[in-house]
């Protein structure tokens, strides 16, 4: 229930801060446009009415707000801003209104928080997405080059692609005219530093996860086929804390749920929500394609369970085999590739959340 005296909204931006405070005991509404300091914004709210709570909307100005806010003794909410609630009605957008329409929610205890991270997890967090970014880069990186071989007609043969015997058959290419040599060369280039970037976070990132908070975390979800220590480290800083969630929720949190509209009798589920944590699904998503193959314990599978506990080696076995006989039914109800991929990586986040708030 909300209990002080004056609700503050704030829409932040990141050279503006829209305000609008309501004083729960006259009604007044006092709006005013602050700078995006911490310091601004608590002289100012030093001068309304107090006890105050404060409410702004997560987004890229991150939780340096809510931080400085908290030292100072005031409570601060971050909303999430899909679950807000706007009038249908409502045409009219602006930076003033959005603040006065957060302080009404918080007065009414109408909002939805997020979960803060802790400077920790927030900065393992950066350098996770900064990973990501990486291999995105990556990827357009080596389309570039393939694609201007391509158009000179050079298509490599030897095997997979990316890797030592094509690194190998790129070096040996040459090429008459010199605008196109340049063209290749840099294109190259390129690649190669990319991946070195790659390597160095991914280098980065394996120390991080053997010493850390996240390191048990990361070793039980190692039991589990298809998540190494990259991906289970990028699922346990995304998530976070995952005793906020429960074995059933933690698919709607990644998105992996399907829609639904459903009316009187009739019920109509569609295609999964893609809502909450993008990074998540992907994750989740691609782990799910390595239980498609047979199931037979290898020796890196192995070498994960030495480094967790005996209840979780089992556990992370018994979920193996859960979701290889899950790809085996949907196959043999003739469900599409894609379609069983997701409904096994909805699976798998539970199986993953139930590694995950397991004791060491």
């Amino acid at each position: 229930m909300f209990t002080e005296r004056t609700s503050v909204g704030l829409d932040v931006h990141a050279r503006s801060v829209a305000a609008a405070a309501i004083d729960g005991v006259t009604g007044e509404l006092v709006q005013t446009r602050l700078t995006p300091s911490h310091d601004h914004i608590r002289s100012w709210l030093a001068q309304v009415p107090g006890p105050v709570a404060v409410a702004y909307e997560a987004g890229p100005t991150g939780f340096g707000l809510y931080r400085a806010l908290s030292e100072a003794g005031i409570r601060c909410v971050v909303v999430a801003p899909s679950k807000l609630r706007r009038p249908s009605g409502d045409r009219v957008k602006t930076d003033a209104k959005d603040a006065v329409h957060l302080a009404r929610l918080l007065r009414l205890d109408e909002i939805t928080p997020v979960a803060i991270p802790t400077p920790g997890q927030e900065a393992a967090r950066d350098l996770v997405r900064v990973r990501e970014d990486c291999r995105g880069d990556l990827m357009r990186a080596r389309h570039r080059l393939s694609k201007l071989l391509l158009r000179h007609g050079i298509v490599y043969t030897g095997g997979h692609a990316w890797t030592g015997a094509h690194d190998a058959w790129l070096r040996r290419q040459r090429f008459t005219s010199p605008a196109v040599r340049t063209a290749f060369e840099s294109d190259y280039d390129t690649v190669l530093m990319v991946k070195a970037r790659r390597d160095r976070l991914d280098e980065a990132i394996t120390a991080m996860a053997s010493d850390s908070e996240f390191t048990g975390c990361v070793r039980r979800l190692g039991c589990l086929r298809g998540i190494s220590t990259l991906t289970g480290f990028a699922l346990a800083v995304e998530i976070g804390d995952w005793h906020r969630f429960t074995g059933r929720s933690i698919g709607s949190f990644a998105g992996l749920v399907p829609s639904e509209s459903s009316s009187g009798a009739s019920r109509v589920l569609g295609s999964i929500t893609k809502t909450g944590n993008t990074h998540a699904r992907r994750l989740l998503v691609e782990a799910a394609w390595h239980h498609r193959a047979r199931y037979a314990p290898g020796k890196i599978m192995h070498e994960r369970w030495q480094l967790a506990p005996p209840a979780a080696k089992a556990r992370g076995d018994a979920g193996n085999r859960r979701l290889h006989d899950r790809w085996v039914t949907l196959n043999l109800r003739r469900k599409p590739t894609v379609v069983a991929c997701v409904a096994v990586a909805r699976e798998l986040a539970g199986w993953c959340w139930s590694l995950a708030v397991m004791d060491d």
